[in-house]
């Protein structure tokens, strides 16, 4: 398992709406009185603060014998290794399932890209190549 390089400013980014949603609905929840209004407060709360915390603690890359999986809070992704074709350093800020820009893009398949951005990426590419040698590894 591969944990996800995670830049301090997104960190602070990341934390920070948690956090402010937290005082925002500390400060509304006394004034609503109605179920359904504290069921939308409640839903907000998960939404707004659980996300970006989930988001953090669980964006990690598994190679497994077929397959890279991707975590990244609620999202998954399966690529298999097979279709892997290159890995190349990037700095792109496409969205992607990387919490840091010292990324990684991975071609597969005929047009595909996904970015990621594992702490130790030597290691990452390694674990790719020893299950698919053919993968190009390119601008290192």
């Amino acid at each position: 398992m591969f944990r996800s390089k995670v830049d301090p400013w997104l960190a602070v980014l990341l934390m920070g709406s948690a956090v402010l949603v937290l005082v925002s609905l500390a400060t509304a929840w006394p004034r609503i009185a109605s179920l359904p209004g504290q069921l939308v407060l409640g839903a907000t709360l998960v939404l707004g603060a659980g996300l970006p915390i989930w988001l953090l603690v669980s964006t990690v890359y598994r190679v497994d014998e077929a397959e890279l999986k991707i975590q990244s809070g609620p999202l998954r992704w399966k690529i298999p290794l097979q279709s892997i074709r290159a890995v190349e350093p990037s700095r792109s800020w496409w969205s992607s399932p990387a919490l840091s820009l010292d990324r990684l893009c991975i071609h597969h398949g005929r047009m595909s890209q996904t970015l990621v951005s594992p702490r130790q990426k030597l290691e990452f590419i390694q674990a790719l190549k020893q299950r698919n040698a053919r993968i190009q590894v390119q601008g290192f």
